[in-house]
């Protein structure tokens, strides 16, 4: 036999220098979630390591996530019932906490990258990432409301704006928005291809978010389609996107590959909470070895083609990487 494939797995060394995919710490951006008070640290049930933060010790953990080179956090408000409305009025009130703890946390850590989140459902008395009248998703009513959520996280330093909502025609209008309001500056990831996936539980129970009444499939994806992803990312790249995210990632690799193969701009793919929570429930109960599938399930994702990977895996993932 003159090609034996196996020589090139013959040692550590030999594997490392033929190795086609590589993580890097640089890759990930670390979901986070903020609660309002002082010296709180509530954890996720549904998803063990995860944590809600108070300012203070939201603060404390951006420090130790910096050390370890996670640059990058998107950050997530938990807010209780009685500050939910109908139109999430509170998304856009100027000292909100959430608006407030951004500010800070810019002010206080100039060099990191702070995304935020663009969508009712947190703020949101229905639970959903529109507007809700008779039952229906107002999609261009919506538009309104997330226009005003958006500049209040610009002004209160994001970097980059993630619309999270599915509506259609999002990315055009919050472009235009944050250009005319001289936010230029401020990158759009979009939602791109975002599922209604059932892997989205653990996340709502961070947030006291999940739907009142009925469910998000008029406008989040049906998980049977592949050339719906294409439209979609011809949509928001040309409506001025600068990133394209595939939601969830393990489900969809192959969404994540033909996004990257099919468009110019870098490809992101949230690694999402149930998937997080199913490998963390497996390696409790001594089913595998937690450390190795996460580390394969992230090289999985960044072999498919994301350039960038959001995951409550980050900070566990940069101590064995780095």
């Amino acid at each position: 036999m003159l090609r034996r494939p196996r020589r090139n797995r013959k040692s550590a060394a030999i594997r490392s220098l033929v190795e086609e995919t590589r993580l890097s710490v640089s890759d990930f951006i670390f979901p986070l979630f903020l609660i309002d008070g002082i010296n709180q640290k509530v954890e996720v049930k549904s998803m063990p390591g995860i944590y809600r933060y108070s300012l203070d010790l939201m603060l404390e953990e951006i420090d130790s996530c910096l050390r370890l080179g996670i640059n990058a956090f998107d950050i997530f408000p938990a807010y209780p019932e009685d500050k939910k409305d109908r139109f999430a009025t509170e998304s856009y009130r100027e000292d909100t906490f959430y608006l407030k703890a951004l500010r800070t946390i810019k002010q206080t850590f100039p060099e990191a990258c702070i995304m935020t989140d663009v969508a009712m459902d947190p703020y949101n008395s229905d639970g959903h990432d529109g507007l809700v009248e008779n039952g229906k998703i107002l999609n261009d009513e919506t538009l309104e409301i997330l226009g005003k959520m958006t500049l209040a996280q610009a002004r209160a330093g994001a970097d980059i704006i993630g619309p999270s909502d599915m509506m259609d025609g999002r990315v055009g209008y919050l472009r235009k928005l944050l250009d005319e309001n001289g936010f230029k500056e401020v990158s759009i990831m979009s939602y791109t291809a975002k599922y209604a996936s059932a892997f989205y539980n653990p996340f709502r129970d961070a947030l006291d978010s999940a739907p009142k009444s009925g469910d998000k499939k008029t406008y989040q994806m049906d998980p049977a389609n592949r050339r719906e992803a294409l439209v979609e990312g011809q949509l928001d790249m040309e409506e001025g996107a600068d990133f394209l995210m595939v939601k969830p990632a393990l489900a969809y690799l192959d969404i994540i590959q033909l996004l990257h193969q099919q468009f110019p701009i870098p490809i992101a793919a949230y690694n999402v909470s149930g998937e997080y929570a199913m490998i963390k429930a497996s390696a409790a109960n001594g089913w595998l070895d937690g450390e190795r599938a996460m580390l394969e399930s992230l090289l999985s994702i960044k072999r498919a083609g994301a350039k960038v990977i959001l995951t409550y895996f980050a900070k566990e993932a940069a101590r064995i990487i780095t």
